[in-house]
Formats: structure tokens, C-alpha cells, sequence
């Protein structure tokens, strides 16, 4: 799963949660449809953006969803899925989203990839992702020639480019690319009016995940020698934040000139998320929230009563032991009152749970695939904030939030 915009669900209403994975879904079950299961590996969190802003264009009708069967990545559960245009549209920009990450990393010769059997099969399945994407793209009056152009541009401007080269010129085949596929949902919706702003808003968009993917492969570029834009054309992390920071703000303002008939998961994902991820990418946003907090974990801050430093003493095994002469308590013959036992659960074997296992592992409230206990995915462990932290100032939105309500914090914000 690759892409830049990954919201951790614990910053989504149960609603906007249940829409994202809709149309997460939606892509994958559309590029099995369209392009048989080996293609659903492609599946991205950005290439589903796609997808949103079809649907955000339109009204809501009950053929844009359907029940999918039960899918090992949602532990054998049904779900409603996102399908139509839009979902086609994101499973063949995805198709050629991907073959360009493969060409990338054959020129690279990164890993496996240095072989060149290897580096000549990963060849022959980027081609045949480019032909499956210009089919679907062709069926929906989408030319996918203009992406991979860009991604033959791409190749030789990386090859001229050297210190001096202005940033901007190694990220424009990106920009061109995404531009295209965001303008075109216009065209799909009916709002041939948004193809300008949504043209605008995709071209920075690309811009960012250029510069995002750069940020996050820097070091490890160095340290195999492969080629990254900002070594190659001498451009400063802070520079590169810079420009970041100038995209967030013009991918808003674009937004504003869009007319949308339900906008609010395009403006978590676009206006909130998309700066979170430009923060994870310069490690400017901190994780160290854990599940349940200190205190589900017998711990507490400093300051209360119990303990010298001011926190409460807890054992190395467990809490401290009680008096062993009172009648009951830790220490006591018996020990302290139990709670009843919890009733026997039907435990899955080791291979049944593994086929249960499901991607809300990483993000969400999933089902034990072995207990099948309720718990917290990995996410739970951050410090996932709210959605207004994604406006370091409300001044800074550029109006983006004026009359949303993406956020149940209760802030006075105006978000």
C-alpha cells in the first residue's frame, strides 16, 4: 500500500470512516473486476482520492454502493463499497501510478531489481499495467497516454538535471500526470466548471507526493546511490518544506473554487491530511499517545500521591503487595475479590487465523482473528490529535473550513 495520504481513523467520524473505506475498497474490487486479482496490488491510498472527488461531484444514489462479500482483509466481513466511474477511473490511475513505480525502481536497480531477469519481468508487468489502464481509461473517455508520457519525460529529465536545476522542473511530468486525473472527474460528475480548480488542486497534489517520496527516500537513496531530486539538484530539506507548505496552501484555495455536492471527505483528506503528511515526512508530527493511556496500564503522571517523585509505585511484576494480615487485599490467603471468568470464546486454529487477518490491524477496531476479541488497531497508539490540528493556525486555512464540520472537537476554530 503506498501513497501519501494515510489518515489514521481514529481522526475520522465513524461516517467519514466508513466512506474512506468504502472507496479503498471500492479501488481494489475494481481493479479485480477490470484487471483480474493479480492487479489489485496496486491498490493506493492516493489513487482512491480519485474516486472521492468523482463522487463528491454528484448526488448520492443508491447505485453508487454495493454489498461486497465477505474479504479476508476485512476478517470475512461484508462491507458497502464505492463503484462506478469514479472507482474505474482510480483502478486505471493506479494501473499507471504503479507501472511508473516499477520503471522507477528498475532504473534504480533497487534490490531484486539489479538482476536483470528480474529487472526485465518487472519490465514486461509494468507494460502490461499500461495497457490495462489505457483499456479502462479508454471506456471512460480518459486518455492515460498523457500519464505515461509523463513518466518517459520523467526518466530523461532525471538524466539532465544536476545541481541548479530549479526543483520544480524534475516534479513537473508528476504534476502533469495527477492534474489530468483530477481534472477528469469533472468530466465524469458533469461539472465541467471544477475541471480548472480540480486541474490545479491534482497538479500540486503531485507536486507534494514528488517531493514527499524524495524527503522520505533521501537518506536511503544515499545510502544504495540511487537518484534523488533534492541530492541531485542541491535543493535544501527546507527549501523543499517551503514548496511543500506553498502546496498545501494553493491545493485549499483550489478546493474553494470547486463546487461540490458533498465535499467533506475531500477536505479531511485534501486540506487536513494532506498536511499531516507533509509533517510525518519531516518529522514534524509526534506519535506518544499510547492505547488507552498511561493510566490503562497501571502507570500515572507525576504529581500524585504514593510515591516519592510524586507518581504511583508499581512493582516490576505487578502492583506493590498489601498487607499479608488483612482479611483481604493482595497479600490476603485468598487473595483479592476476582471477577467472574470471562465465557469460553471459539478460538480460530493458526491458518484459519491468518486468513482472518485484516488490514484494520494497521488503523480501526478490528476482531481478533484468533480470539476473535475486540481491539485496537496499531493506531491506537498515536497521538492522532483531532482534525483542526491540521490548521497550525485557523488564520492559515485560507477559509478552507469556513462551514465544515469535519470536527466533533468542539473547538470555536470555525472549522
Amino acid at each position: 500500500m503506498f501513497g501519501i495520504v494515510r489518515p489514521c481513523t481514529h481522526r475520522l467520524s465513524e461516517g467519514l470512516k466508513a466512506e474512506w473505506m468504502a472507496h479503498l475498497c471500492g479501488l481494489c474490487l475494481a481493479l479485480r473486476s477490470d484487471h483480474g486479482q493479480f492487479a489489485r496490488i496496486v491498490t493506493n491510498y492516493d489513487g482512491l482520492i480519485v474516486s472521492v472527488l468523482t463522487e463528491a461531484q454528484t448526488e448520492r444514489t443508491p447505485a453508487q454502493r454495493r454489498t461486497a462479500g465477505p474479504c479476508p482483509l476485512r476478517a470475512m466481513r461484508t462491507a458497502p463499497v464505492a463503484r462506478g466511474e469514479g472507482a474505474r477511473l482510480a483502478a486505471a490511475v493506479s494501473l499507471v501510478l504503479a507501472s511508473a513505480k516499477v520503471r522507477d525502481h528498475v532504473a534504480d536497480r533497487d534490490g531484486l531489481l539489479k538482476r536483470r531477469p528480474v529487472a526485465a519481468a518487472a519490465r514486461r508487468v509494468a507494460a502490461g499495467w499500461d495497457r490495462a489502464g489505457a483499456r479502462t481509461g479508454a471506456q471512460l473517455g480518459f486518455d492515460t497516454a498523457l500519464l505515461v508520457d509523463a513518466v518517459d519525460r520523467q526518466t530523461g529529465i532525471e538524466l539532465l538535471a544536476g545541481p541548479g536545476t530549479p526543483l520544480l522542473t524534475v516534479t513537473e511530468p508528476t504534476e502533469t500526470a495527477t492534474a489530468a486525473a483530477f481534472a477528469h472527474t469533472a468530466v465524469l460528475a458533469g461539472k465541467p466548471q471544477n475541471a480548472a480548480p480540480l486541474a490545479e488542486a491534482g497538479r500540486l497534489f503531485g507536486r507534494l507526493a514528488h517531493l514527499l517520496d524524495a524527503v522520505e527516500d533521501q537518506e536511503a537513496d544515499a545510502a544504495s546511490g540511487a537518484w534523488n531530486p533534492l541530492t541531485a539538484t542541491g535543493t535544501s530539506r527546507t527549501e523543499a518544506r517551503r514548496l511543500c507548505d506553498d502546496a498545501l496552501r494553493g491545493v485549499r484555495l483550489a478546493l474553494r473554487d470547486a463546487e461540490f455536492t458533498d465535499g467533506e471527505l475531500t477536505h479531511v483528506l485534501l486540506a487536513h491530511e494532506l498536511r499531516r503528511s507533509v509533517d510525518r515526512a519531516f518529522a514534524t508530527d509526534v506519535c506518544s499517545h499510547r492505547s488507552g493511556g498511561l493510566a490503562a496500564e497501571g502507570l500515572t503522571s507525576p504529581g500524585t500521591a504514593g510515591h516519592p517523585s510524586g507518581g504511583r509505585h508499581t512493582a516490576s511484576f505487578g502492583p506493590p503487595p498489601g498487607n499479608p494480615y488483612a482479611p483481604s487485599g493482595p497479600g490476603a490467603p485468598f487473595g483479592p475479590p476476582q471477577p467472574p471468568p470471562e465465557p469460553p470464546r471459539d478460538r480460530r486454529g493458526l491458518i484459519a487465523g491468518c486468513l482472518a487477518c485484516t488490514c484494520q490491524m494497521c488503523c480501526g477496531t478490528f476482531d481478533d482473528p484468533w480470539s476473535r476479541q475486540r481491539r485496537e488497531g496499531l493506531c491506537s497508539q498515536c497521538d492522532c490529535g483531532d482534525c483542526c490540528d491540521g490548521c497550525s493556525n485557523c488564520g492559515d486555512c485560507g477559509g478552507c473550513c469556513d462551514g465544515c464540520d469535519c470536527c466533533d472537537c468542539g473547538c470555536d476554530c470555525g472549522c
